[in-house]
């Protein structure tokens, strides 16, 4: 398969197109890549081969690209790359290009013997110098020698980036031996030569080069460094390969912990050329520096491309809030479960946003562009809930002027969220055992079974197990719909997002409010994150939108969120907490001596402090005065005079 985007998110999503010589991406459907969403240009961006690599350009200044989640007008494509475009993201792919382009051909052919000599192991790790340095040219020459090696050391040291420094050190190379091509081949782990780039050295231009395999196979076998001046080659050779007037090579190891794990090559067709000795040494001391650079370069460029095939396989969409450790947890979970049609129960507190893993779920599944159908078992009477699972056929009792088609029959090929799962009525569970086994349904009235093809998604705050040992629910439905599990975390198990989600309700409902708030003041964001939120998010919304409500500062103060706040949480700053704790005491004395006066009645102390006694009680909760009550007041004895 040759070079390609593959949508990994969006409506194109699963998706593979082919890039050309030009592929246009854009909302028309003229072009190459036709994606229909609203917040993508007509033409938003191409994609353009340059000899063998390809570069995005985007000709709109409105027109927003994000190349691994940094904006680009242009850049060259590397393997792996991610492109989004508005609601849509593609993986680009060119490894497997093909070897037509290739800037190496490594021929089957020998040169015929000439001026050779060898550079061994050994010689090349002592890069013994000249035995004398006698005359000012030699010694010019070797100060221009150890000059051009600094400048190889100072380049590799410099450069990051794979490519880049390959093309510098190839030029360098042009300016050690006087040769016409160039080429580094990088040896795979599976013995090939590959991630190889062919130079023209003096055009400084990429160009094919083509080598023998015998002399780079010496090179790595023997691990020595090669000359060779004069060659030729066998008449019978010359028209089967594009070599035929190579008159001098040049070949150096590239060795790593011991191990070659590539070649340098250079050679020419200009028979007054002839390499020497002493280039032979410094080429092979070039190999020695540059050889450790190129290869943790090829690794981290193997890394980066991992990296990008990893988070491309765990891209996800979701309207959640949070980066903690846990959440992330939970993304990677749908990111599994989600191309898969398994039945997946989603556990949790309320208000942990079991629904929104549901969405996520369908919208990163292939049926997602079908429909999502959401039911709550809780929320509706058991009398209507078998008619609004399944349907009923006409006349099947009184009322039923018309024939109604359920839940489950309309969500046909695409998903039912069944939340609160825990609250079927058992007449129910077995009618719905038999829909999931069967993947059929049964109107009320109906004489015949409907096949439908859904998938079922179902959530519950109840400990089901438990509920299955003291018989509340089926325990063969119970395994039917826990194939997959996931265990969404409560909020103060994941406190590291409290304030994130706190800064998104912020901005979203003072968006609502017509509200100018600049941020959640350090003593407000300390109670927080130190409340334990048994409500967990839908409770933190609740209490953000209440403080935007009753504020009246440009940032949200502590005395805007709500008393069961401030009273239960215990912020680490106890400078922060003064006046609150000082209030919750005074509370407590009021409330202890209300207690005292009235012998301990919670109804007759309520009523002495003006307060409903389920809100005494709360409050006492809240203070964590349970357990701690003042023994009463003894009354006083009246003493009756005798008559």
């Amino acid at each position: 398969m040759g070079p390609r985007l593959e949508a990994i998110a969006g409506p194109l999503k699963g998706a593979s197109f082919a890039l050309s010589a030009e592929s246009s991406l854009g909302r028309n459907p003229y072009n190459t890549v036709p994606i229909p969403d609203a917040t993508v240009e007509a033409h938003h961006c191409v994609v353009r081969k340059h000899g063998k690599q390809f570069r995005i350009q985007v000709p709109g200044k409105c027109n927003t690209v994000l190349v691994n989640g940094l904006p680009v007008s242009s850049r060259l494509l590397q393997n792996g790359d991610e492109i989004k475009i508005g609601n849509s993201a593609f993986i680009v792919w060119l490894a497997d290009s093909g070897g037509g382009d290739s800037p190496l051909t490594i021929g089957e052919f020998e040169f015929s013997s000439g001026s050779t000599q060898i550079l061994s192991h050994e010689e090349i790790l002592a890069l013994k110098e000249p035995e004398a340095v006698e005359t000012l040219s030699s010694r010019t020459t070797l100060a221009h020698d150890w000059n051009n090696l600094l400048r190889v050391c100072r380049t590799v040291n410099s450069i990051q980036e794979l490519e880049e420094l390959e093309q510098h050190l190839l030029a360098l190379v042009a300016e050690i031996v006087p040769a016409e091509r160039g080429a580094i081949l990088s040896l795979g782990d599976d013995g090939n030569f590959s991630a190889v780039i062919g130079w023209d050295l003096r055009k400084g231009a990429e160009r094919e080069v083509e080598v023998s395999r015998s002399v780079i196979d010496r090179v790595v076998r023997q691990r020595v460094a090669v000359l060779s001046n004069g060659i030729g080659m066998p008449a019978s050779m010359e028209e089967h390969t594009r070599v035929a007037q190579v008159r001098a090579l040049l070949a150096v190891p590239l060795e790593v912990f011991d191990q070659v794990r590539g070649v340098i090559y250079v050679d020419t067709s200009d028979p007054a050329v002839m390499f020497n000795a002493g280039q032979l040494r410094l080429m092979a001391a070039v190999g020695t520096v540059a050889a450790l650079a190129l290869e943790s370069a090829r690794r981290l460029e193997s890394l980066q491309a991992e990296n990008r095939r990893l988070r491309a396989e765990i891209h996800v969409q979701h309207d959640m809030v949070g980066d903690s450790p846990r959440m992330r947890q939970i993304y990677q979970m749908i990111a599994k479960v989600a191309p898969k049609d398994s039945i997946t129960l989603i556990c949790g507190e309320s208000g942990t946003g079991k629904e929104l893993v549901a969405r996520a779920i369908h919208r990163n599944s292939l049926r997602a562009h079908n429909a999502f159908i959401a039911i709550n078992c809780a929320a509706m009477p058991e009398t209507l809930m078998e008619s609004e699972l399944f349907g009923y056929e006409k006349g099947a009792f009184t009322g039923a002027a018309n024939l109604k088609k359920g839940k489950l029959e309309l969500a046909n090929g695409g998903t039912v969220f069944l939340d609160e799962i825990g609250e079927l009525v058992p007449a129910l569970q077995s009618k719905l055992l038999r829909a999931l086994q069967e993947r059929v349904v049964d109107r009320l009235g109906g004489t015949h079974s409907i096949p439908v093809d859904i998938r079922v998604l179902t959530a519950t705050n109840r400990d089901l197990a438990e509920e299955v040992r003291k018989g509340n629910f089926r325990q063969d439905l119970y395994y039917r719909l826990s194939v997959v599990s996931i265990v969404m975390p409560a909020l103060r198990e994941r406190r590291e997002d409290i304030l994130q989600l706190a800064e998104y309700f912020l901005a979203k409902h003072a968006a609502k409010a017509s509200r100018r708030i600049e941020g959640i003041s350090r003593e407000a964001e300390a109670y927080l994150v130190a409340y334990d939120w048994p409500g967990n998010v839908r409770e933190l919304e609740n209490t953000i939108e209440r403080a935007i409500i009753l504020g009246s500062d440009e940032m949200l103060m502590p005395e805007d969120l709500p008393e069961t706040v401030l009273e239960k949480a215990q912020p680490g700053d106890r400078a922060i907490g003064q006046f609150h704790e000082k209030l919750a005491a005074t509370k407590r004395e009021l409330i202890n001596k209300a207690l005292q006066e009235n012998q301990n009645n919670y109804t007759r102390a309520a009523k002495s402090l003006g307060l409903h006694p389920n809100y005494l009680h709360r409050l006492m909760r809240n203070l964590n005065m349970k357990g701690d009550i003042p023994p009463a007041s003894k009354p006083a004895h009246r003493r009756t005079a005798l008559p």
